[in-house]
């Protein structure tokens, strides 16, 4: 694709433009340019060099590299040079940006992801005006060259822009296909077969025009000379032609059966092995890729796959061996002419060589790009909801269309090259055909040849040019099954950040005693959690307060192990967690979400979700304790209505009940609740706090919510900030020394009487408060 935007130069006439470089900095940089020195990209800099926020500039111009640092008060500036080089790398969250010369770093700063682009955007105009002072040739910035989202400059000949697209690009090799073994040695005797019958058909499809020289020089030309036709002998070879016909059409079926099911097996093999290795990967997994171009990946990528095995590997393997007995058998009748036949192959080899390279990138920017109009689905049709309530079908449907253009063009331009590749192919296989004509004509007429010779080469010519004309198509099918295989091993190859143990510890007799000793998590380099001592005993419910960003979740993810520790334990009745077999200690585990998540299915279906073998009397237990029972009889089907994706046919106080019974009915000994009731009203709440309270009870009980009212039957508070526990403790107990739970309270209450207070608006029922 190319873009048609530019990027402003010149600080003046970016006034307006949503790159325009703020006013403060505008300000402050336009004294220190000189009268021709235009600015070609800056990054604002939020961090210092102790990760504080703080404001600063780095800025390129086509002359040298201005820098005001956090905290600093005088500009530093370095006039562009070869031997200076800009890197950039990015942990956790905190990007960095490296200035350094042939002896080492120069200057560092620092900044949030939220600014990459401009990050990026200023290293690639660094070196264009770098590059272009050390050449003495001007930069070219062509007005259909630069990004549309960051400005940066598309390189020329390049579809897609360097900054945005930060995938890390391994061009599919088609080695890659031999890695498919491991799901094909299962039916290697299949494949065995397959190869021998694919053997047999290929020999007897040559077996025709080798009786054709026979009927043309011991039949038919005799008979022009005035010789009688001697039926028997005609008969025969007639019978040999019917017979050779119809053994290869039985070979044939039977190979492409026997291979046909054998591909349909290796696709299921791939596709249920490559979920399974998914749903056993950690969310951190998750949180980086796009469910969309995971649902390509397993849907298209395999099918493409299945194609190729079912299909243009079996046609290679006869074009192979069509090819190379027919070879055999033209040497055999006439060396000269067999000579002539081969010359276009050096210059199809060569062809095929010249656009293989051109379609190993291209059809994995192809896979990529529509993996682009998957997300653009599973981001909108999920969230319809959304889009209808902020009327925004018009600017998805645009976002669609965008992508799928995008698709198009990238399509078109691999096209250009398979067109012209193809005809050419067909052309040479042509011109082959008519030197071989000509030499034929040429070898009769001096009496080297006979006419049966002549008809019996160009009938092997016709099958072997027709072969080597489907060899050389099926370059593009390999090239995209190998870019399918690719991107097929990027799961497979992903090892789980929470691992299965080695030597494994069997739970028996759990009673939900918990405990962390100097548990710490890093996403990277920044410590999430540092530290963490705590015991909870078997029964006792702990109340989790703290601000957003104080490591409440993420100290649920270590207990529930979604994530491990990267310092520390977590241990479960005195064993740590990492030696249990996962699935094994998560069924000792009932978790309860702010926005309970249902399957597309049955009331009881859902119910029984965690327990798939639990009896009818079992799901209505748990409904019934968890408040949920009534609402499902007045259900049309009562347990067995159908409720929509996410179960959209249910209010949330109703998805929330369901959710509970579904943690009630597995009977954990740890139960979590996240948020369980802070997207509910308050009568929704109490029915949920009723239910709540059927969950806890005899239950190990971790409890985060930001409305403190609702952790008043906590046995203790474990009060957390900035990754650190700083209190445990009861209400009495820490509203008693008035620290971080005290300054916490004491804000949600002015706020509800802040709210209590308000006059109600007219026409509208006054706000109901806790």
């Amino acid at each position: 694709m190319r873009y048609t935007r530019r990027m402003s130069a010149n600080l003046q006439n970016t006034a307006g433009d949503e790159l325009a470089m703020p006013d403060q900095w505008a300000e402050r940089l336009a004294s220190r340019l000189t009268k021709d020195e235009k600015i070609q990209a800056w990054l604002e800099l939020d961090l210092d060099a102790r990760l504080h926020f703080a404001n600063g500039l780095v800025a390129v111009t086509d002359q040298r590299l201005l820098a005001l640092a956090p905290g600093d008060s005088e500009w530093r500036e370095w006039p562009l040079r070869p031997a200076l080089n800009l890197n950039h790398h990015d942990n956790a969250g905190v990007g960095s940006l490296e200035l350094l010369d042939a002896q080492g770093r120069i200057a560092c700063w620092r900044y949030t992801l939220a600014n990459n682009l401009a990050a990026l955007r200023v290293i690639s105009e660094f070196e264009l005006h770098r590059d272009s002072l050390a050449s003495g040739q001007p930069v070219q910035h062509a007005e259909d060259d630069c990004c549309p989202k960051c400005m940066a400059p598309i390189p020329p000949g390049e579809d897609e822009c360097p900054v945005c697209n930060r995938e890390t690009m391994v061009v599919p090799s088609t080695w890659t296909l031999f890695r498919l073994w491991r799901f094909a040695h299962p039916y290697r005797w299949q494949l065995l077969t397959g190869f021998v019958l694919t053997l047999a058909s290929t020999a007897a499809q040559l077996v025709p025009p080798y009786l054709t020289m026979p009927l043309m020089d011991e039949v038919l030309i005799p008979f022009q000379n005035g010789k009688p036709i001697d039926w028997p002998l005609v008969l025969m070879y007639l019978g040999g032609l019917l017979g050779a016909a119809t053994l290869a059409w039985g070979l044939g079926w039977i190979r492409t059966y026997i291979l046909s099911l054998v591909s349909e097996r290796i696709g299921r093999d791939l596709r249920t092995q490559t979920y399974e290795h998914l749903l056993g990967l950690s969310l951190e997994y998750f949180g980086g890729k796009r469910t969309g171009d995971l649902m390509a990946r397993i849907g298209n990528e395999t099918d493409r796959i299945n194609i190729f095995l079912s299909l243009d590997l079996l046609n290679f393997a006869t074009d192979v061996l069509m090819i190379t007995m027919t070879a055999v058998i033209l040497f055999s009748i006439n060396p000269w002419l067999a000579l002539v036949t081969l010359l276009p192959l050096p210059i199809i080899g060569w062809l095929i060589h010249f656009v293989r390279e051109k379609l190993r990138t291209g059809f994995e920017k192809i896979d990529r790009v529509w993996a682009e109009v998957t997300n653009v689905l599973a981001d909108t049709i999920p969230g319809i909801r959304v889009v209808k309530a902020f009327a925004q079908e018009k600017r998805e449907g645009e976002r669609f269309r965008t992508a799928n253009e995008h698709n198009l063009q990238m399509n078109d331009k691999l096209n250009k090259t398979w067109s012209v590749f193809t005809p050419t192919v067909t052309l040479l296989t042509e011109i082959g055909l008519l030197v071989v004509w000509i030499f034929g004509i040429w070898q009769i007429s001096k009496g080297a040849s006979t006419v049966g010779v002549l008809t019996a080469f160009l009938a092997y010519i016709g099958r072997f040019y027709t072969r080597l004309d489907s060899m050389s198509r099926i370059v593009s099918a390999t090239q995209r099954a190998a870019s399918s295989t690719k991107r097929i091993f990027d799961i497979l190859d992903h090892v789980s950040s929470v691992p299965e143990p080695t030597n494994p510890v069997h739970l028996s007799g759990v009673t939900g005693r918990l405990e962390l000793k100097k548990a710490s998590f890093r996403y990277g380099t920044r410590s999430v959690t540092r530290d963490v001592d705590l015991v909870i005993e078997p029964g006792e419910m702990i109340g989790l307060v703290g601000h957003s960003g104080s490591g409440k979740s993420t100290l649920v993810n270590l207990i529930c192990r979604f994530y491990d520790v990267t310092e520390g334990q977590v241990l479960i009745d005195g064993v740590d967690v990492r030696s249990v077999p996962v699935a094994e200690f998560r069924q000792h585990i009932g978790l309860v979400l702010q926005e309970p998540f249902l399957f597309f299915g049955t009331i009881a279906e859902n119910i029984a979700y965690g327990k798939p073998q639990a009896t009818r009397q079992e799901i209505i237990a748990a409904a019934r304790a968890a408040h949920a029972h009534e609402f499902i009889l007045r259900l049309p089907h009562g347990y067995d209505s159908l409720v929509g994706e996410r179960g959209q046919g249910l209010s949330g106080g109703e998805r929330q009940r369901i959710s509970i019974a579904r943690a009630l009915l597995i009977d954990p000994r740890i139960l979590i609740l996240d948020e369980a009731t802070s997207a509910v009203d308050t009568e929704t709440e109490k029915e949920i706090q009723k239910a709540l309270d059927n969950l806890v009870k005899g239950r190990t009980t971790i409890a985060i919510a930001h409305r403190l009212s609702t952790l008043r039957k906590a046995d203790r508070l474990v009060v957390m900030d900035r990754g650190k526990i700083v209190e445990i403790g009861n209400h009495d107990q820490l509203m008693e020394i008035e620290g971080h739970y005290y300054k916490l309270y004491m804000a949600q209450a002015r706020n509800v009487d802040t709210e209590a207070q308000l006059p109600a608006a007219p026409n509208l029922p006054k706000t109901v408060t806790a």
